[in-house]
């Protein structure tokens, strides 16, 4: 859920920044501001959105600047916010020494730059929003609930979670792959791990598993092939790709525990459902130590952070992460 505003000031703040990496938490912040600042019947003539690309600063201002009609304030909010800030950061480092009285500027950008003029003189005249990403176990219900409001599907915890670690926890990719799924199962009530694993994680899964392989067969030039072919043909798998690197390794740590416990093969087959790479799989096993697959799933979680935090690209991160399990 996102988080409260930073400071404590009166909702009608002249101006206010929303400042979040995914759009669909940004739009939901959005409109809940607008519904505090403008009652519905006020917003046909009070509000305007507009493109951070497309807008022009006449048309922001003279808005702001207009006495407002049939409403104490008149509201402009600027969505991809970045590209106007750039282009005309001077007139509105001006409007921040002056905001109007009647008016009140959002707006919405991926990040917010502390070092700027703008960041600087933004706490004497309004307030910064940061809306942090769901993840982990508050977003799996949130996913749930999407499935349930907007479709009418039931969507498991289980399920929920399988489909984070495929696509990785940007909320608008995650509720648009749960469209395509509530059109896949059609008439059944709930959305199955089945579902998931034939519409969305089939390519994926495998061209990781194929990887791995090749890895611990210590083929370096065939796992790197194999990975830029599957970036090649899957462009989104370059931001979920350490999610299904590190979905198959959970997997074999849980197989290679189950295994040393004395649960029998044909058991771990069905929990797991690697009928079809059966043999490649339990050789993998027989190939690392829980040590090792623990090791493997550190160097992802790593991984995943250098490329959230803009250390490093995927296709670096991902490219350097198999040469050098394949090295080993």
């Amino acid at each position: 859920m996102p988080r409260k505003n930073a400071t404590n000031k009166k909702k009608d703040d002249p101006i206010i920044v929303i400042a979040c990496e995914d759009e669909s938490l940004a739009s939901e912040k959005s409109s809940e501001l607008i519904e505090q600042l403008l009652d519905p019947e006020q917003r046909t003539l009070g509000l305007l959105r507009c493109d951070g690309s497309q807008v022009t600063p006449q048309d922001v201002f003279d808005e702001l600047r207009t006495l407002p009609l049939m409403s104490n304030k008149r509201v402009v909010l600027i969505k991809k916010a970045e590209k106007f800030i750039s282009a005309y950061r001077e007139l509105l480092e001006k409007y921040f020494d002056s905001p109007s009285p009647t008016g009140v500027l959002i707006l919405s950008v991926n990040k917010w730059d502390s070092r700027t003029r703008l960041a600087k003189k933004l706490p004497s005249v309004g307030r910064l929003i940061l809306v942090s990403q769901a993840s982990g176990y508050k977003l799996t219900p949130k996913l749930s609930a999407y499935a349930k409001d907007a479709h009418g599907k039931r969507l498991g915890s289980s399920e929920a979670k399988f489909l984070i670690d495929l696509m990785g926890d940007k909320l608008l990719q995650l509720y648009t792959e749960i469209d395509k799924l509530a059109l896949y199962a059609h008439e059944r009530e709930r959305i199955t791990l089945e579902d998931i694993e034939r519409l969305t994680g089939h390519n994926r899964l495998f061209n990781c598993f194929d990887v791995i392989n090749s890895c611990l067969d210590g083929h370096i030039g065939k796992a790197v092939e194999r990975l830029r072919t599957m970036f090649a043909e899957d462009k989104s798998s370059e931001y979920t790709a350490v999610g299904a690197f590190a979905y198959h390794f959970r997997r074999m740590f849980q197989a290679k525990t189950m295994l040393q416990d004395g649960v029998h093969i044909n058991q771990v087959t069905k929990i797991f459902r690697v009928w079809r790479i059966k043999d490649s799989f339990f050789r993998s096993l027989q190939q690392l130590t829980l040590e090792k697959i623990g090791g493997y799933l550190q160097k992802l979680a790593a991984t995943d952070y250098a490329i959230k935090t803009g250390q490093t690209s995927p296709r670096v991160a991902l490219e350097k992460l198999v040469i050098e399990m394949a090295s080993k």
